[in-house]
């Protein structure tokens, strides 16, 4: 499977200008074969809004803006994964989604929020992520933040994921590069999975964002990597070619969850 990720600069509360966008990124995507593409965390709607905003431009699940991505996938035959402000009854959400071309749709809400502007803007997503079928491989969406808590990771590799998407709005600076050269490559080398990465780039408002979008397979190597600039990433997702990798490093086989005390 060749999966693509769009490194994106985002038009701050404009959703349909970054639909466009995307459209733009989906069309170029599928001309290189790629089956799926991955957009930023609240690619739709921009990052860095007010939360008075969020709750203006958020859409339940029926709304315009997974409609608008649906027809998107459909008439480019490639799936989407992206990010956008959901309104469930009277909260928001910070949520993802993955439409396929064929009109499925499968949702996740960001269960770690990070920082005070996060917490006064969005409900924290209180399901745990669910392991779902794409393209034959078993796939599962987290949120930025989320992919940093090993044991959130490591929950989906033993519920049987091989893919995880992490729509990501990563700010600028050294932390945050810590993070994208780091702590991803980590999570998936642990875990014996792929991890595709895509973060903002570029500035909106007075926030900076790090770039440094990434696809990392199993073994902790980068299949792909952006700088800072938009960028569209391609990478090939092959399960086979990391057989080796997981009989060397069988961490999962080998826990021993009775010695572990986690609160």
């Amino acid at each position: 499977m060749l999966i693509s990720i769009y490194q994106m600069q985002p038009i701050s509360g404009d959703a349909a200008a970054n639909l466009s966008k995307i459209a733009q990124a989906a069309a170029a995507a599928a001309d290189m074969g790629a089956d799926l593409l991955v957009t930023p965390e609240l690619s739709v709607t921009g990052y860095a809004l007010a939360p008075a905003q969020f709750a203006e431009i958020a859409e339940g699940r029926d709304g315009d803006i997974i409609a608008a991505l649906s027809e998107i996938a459909a008439e480019f035959e490639i799936a989407i994964c992206a990010g956008f402000a959901e309104k469930d009854g009277e909260g928001v959400y910070n949520s993802a989604v993955l439409v396929g071309p064929e009109g499925t749709t499968e949702f996740y809400r960001k269960a770690h929020l990070y920082g005070d502007a996060e917490r006064a803007a969005f409900v924290p997503g209180g399901d745990a992520p669910h392991v779902f079928d794409f393209a034959g491989i078993r796939t599962a969406m987290l949120i930025c933040y989320d992919v940093e808590f090993p044991e959130y990771v490591r929950t989906l590799a033993l519920a049987g994921a091989e893919l995880v998407l992490v729509p990501t709005a990563l700010p600028a600076g050294l932390i945050s590069r810590r993070v994208a050269d780091m702590v991803v490559p980590t999570r998936a080398f642990e875990n014996g999975l792929f991890i595709a990465y895509a973060d903002l780039c570029g500035d909106e408002g007075a926030l900076s964002y790090g770039g440094r979008s990434v696809v990392v397979g199993p073994d902790g190597e980068e299949l792909a990597r952006a700088g800072m600039r938009e960028t569209l990433l391609v990478a090939e997702i092959d399960r086979s070619a990391y057989d080796d990798c997981r009989k060397q490093n069988p961490y999962l086989t080998d826990r021993r969850p009775g010695l572990y005390r986690l609160g």
